[in-house]
């Protein structure tokens, strides 16, 4: 039986999850031995190097509008990545990090339905609250610490839930209603071309403010074998492959709820940071993995009851 678009977002999002839990990984090694914003501009500009490659033939065929469409979803992509690592380099619980970065993916259907008048089924509202609940108690062991780091991840996760929903836009087809009453259809850009034009725009942002606020002399000076590899991994694995099939994930549906799955991310960040750095999870984090889980059943219960009537 062949996969609903839905289903196929689902599982390609959950793809997604992987991937971005692998690149917290490699940014933080990688922000531990160079200016934030300077390794931001190396890894998205090599990540659209790299999908430019392949992309050629599609961005040749963007008009001037579309390539307007994408550098706005790139504009605030860049800002929110910007707030992003620089809370990540001055953070000194991580942990909090990746819980308030995920609010983000929380804060998706409220943006959609204020700014964009998204319709949002109930199942994603009740799902909201508890996987927020799971989110804590995964990250937040030690109580929250307010400081200057997480007031940063804060604003970052505000300005991914408007690029989440931008982006969305920008991946599928839209019927825009002019000035004048008449139904317009603004077509989808294709996911490789959007996704390689969003990669270098937001490489530009951090590349600019990395020349504004920070020193490069001392960081190139020390440029090693091993943090060249972290920089290669970030822009292959953790940005090129991530956000292609992210991008591509979003253009199976212009439905933004089902973006909330990526709150498994900061779970499986945790796993992989136990296995990582010799890190073990309490038993609050264990409970906070099961009610991120639920919060997903709860979210897409409608294809769960679906499963069971199978079985």
């Amino acid at each position: 039986m062949s996969l609903s678009q839905a289903n196929k977002a689902d599982a390609l999002l959950l793809v997604v999850t992987l991937l971005a839990a692998i690149s917290w990984m490699f940014s933080r090694e990688a922000v531990l031995a160079m200016p934030p914003l300077l390794f931001m501009s190396l890894r998205f500009l090599l990540a659209a190097f790299f999908l430019a490659l392949v992309a050629f033939p599609q961005l040749a065929r963007l008009n001037r509008e579309q390539l307007w469409r994408c550098a706005r979803v790139g504009l605030v992509f860049g800002i929110a990545m910007s707030f992003w690592v620089l809370g990540l380099a001055f953070a000194s619980h991580v942990g909090e990090g990746a819980f308030l970065t995920s609010l983000g993916v929380v804060l998706v259907p409220v943006i959609a339905r204020l700014f964009f008048a998204e319709a949002v089924p109930g199942s994603t509202w009740l799902a909201l609250p508890v996987a927020v609940a799971g989110l804590a108690l995964l990250s937040l062991e030690q109580g929250l610490h307010l400081e200057a780091g997480q007031l940063l991840f804060i604003i970052a996760a505000a300005i991914f839930a408007l690029y989440f929903n931008l982006n969305t836009r920008a991946a599928n087809t839209l019927a825009i209603r002019g000035a004048n009453g008449e139904t317009v259809e603004q077509p989808r850009i294709p996911a490789l071309a959007l996704t390689t034009v969003v990669l270098c725009v937001v490489g530009v942002v951090t590349g600019t403010l990395s020349l504004l606020f920070e020193e490069w002399q001392s960081a190139l000076v020390q440029m090693s074998g091993r943090l060249v590899m972290w920089i290669v991994l970030s822009a292959t694995v953790g940005t090129a492959l991530r956000f292609l099939v992210q991008t591509y994930a979003q253009s199976l549906s212009l439905q933004s709820h089902g973006v909330v799955i990526m709150v498994l991310e900061p779970m499986w960040t945790a796993l992989m940071a136990a296995a990582w750095f010799g890190e073990s999870m309490s038993l609050l984090q264990v409970c906070g993995c099961g009610l991120i889980f639920l919060s997903l059943l709860v979210n897409r219960w409608r294809a769960v009851r679906k499963l069971i009537r199978l079985i």
